[in-house]
């Protein structure tokens, strides 16, 4: 359970705060840093948001004041110890900053982490994480509605619902309560516009996206009996096609809506590495899966990355091995 009161006491008594989030955000990273960094505004305090990654292009509108900053050592790295207080949001492991993770675990400054995922890493000084939480948008919510730290403007709402939106599965996923249709309906009552949300974030793909897509349909391959598909997407896929690594958000998916799959995995190469997303169905746990190769996440959505090692057939062929195993 979250302290939110410890949470509250530590924003009023600081004045400058860093806020940073996961390596390659999604719409919950992002929208939950604009809705902080929106927090704070409202309270006069000093913020900043710094990331390894730059923002996925669908995701810019949540950013409106053009806040965020791509982690440049040289422009960056003093401001690590000048703030009161880092604030990591939507992770719960240091090396999920990748770019950042020297300057963040260096720093002499107050350290918080405010997530929802299993397993957490002891990188900082106080959490506030609970897995029974949709999304960490929704930890945010719930610190303002119960704490009264600030008024859920429209500002606040918007990424907030953005971020319980999308980490729902458009409020599919299991998570998807009563309580958090009511939380929902407040931020509808704030002015959100669920149209205009959904649209920007999932209807406004480039057509590069839309070919990568076609791409890692074309790759699916099913094993276990076809309890399990998997999909793969090389570097000549995007470069063949100008497509970027966040363009592959949500492919992932798709392996589940194959029939009798309950397992569904996603190769995807990188510049340095590669990285495996795991989705499941039922109780099958994934966490546990991409825990066996340094990742985590949640019991049907989780996943792995992989620095400095080459995506071949073996490895590959290792990690569905492993899956098989959890499907039996």
């Amino acid at each position: 359970m979250v302290n939110f009161q410890k949470l509250k006491n530590i924003i009023l008594s600081n004045n400058s705060f860093l806020i940073t989030t996961h390596v390659n955000p999604d719409a919950d990273a992002i929208g939950s840093e604009i809705a902080f960094y929106q927090l704070l505004k409202t309270l006069g305090k000093k913020s900043f948001i710094v990331n390894h990654s730059e923002t996925p292009y669908n995701l810019k509108f949540l950013d409106k004041d053009n806040v965020i900053r791509q982690f440049n050592l040289d422009d960056h790295s003093d401001l690590f110890n000048k703030v009161d207080v880092l604030v990591a949001l939507d992770f719960n492991r240091s090396d999920r900053t990748v770019s950042l993770k020297k300057s963040f675990e260096q720093s002499k400054s107050i350290k918080i982490c405010i997530d929802h995922h299993k397993d957490p890493e002891k990188f900082v000084d106080y959490e506030f994480i609970d897995t029974d939480y949709s999304a960490t948008g929704d930890i945010i919510f719930s610190l303002i509605k119960e704490t009264k730290i600030v008024p859920i403007t429209k500002e606040i709402a918007e990424p907030i619902y953005a971020a319980i939106m999308t980490d729902t599965g458009s409020f599919r996923f299991e998570k998807t309560t009563a309580i958090l249709h009511r939380k929902v309906a407040v931020l509808l009552e704030a002015g959100v516009n669920p149209t205009e949300i959904y649209d920007k974030i999932y209807d406004q793909s480039k057509f590069s996206k839309i070919k990568l897509l076609g791409r890692a349909l074309e790759s699916i391959q099913l094993i276990a009996n076809g309890k399990i598909a998997y999909m793969i997407i090389t570097q000549k896929d995007f470069e063949e096609f100008n497509a970027i690594e966040s363009d592959t958000e949500n492919f992932v998916n798709y392996n589940l809506s194959i029939e009798n799959v309950e397992l569904g995995l996603l190769f995807i190469e990188l510049k340095n590495g590669f990285k495996v997303s795991f989705r499941s169905k039922g109780n099958i746990p994934v966490n546990k899966l991409a825990a066996e190769f340094g990742g985590g996440g949640h019991t049907n959505a989780s996943g792995a990355r992989f620095f400095e090692k080459q995506m071949n057939a073996e490895i590959i062929k290792l990690i569905l091995s492993k899956a098989e195993s959890y499907v039996q």
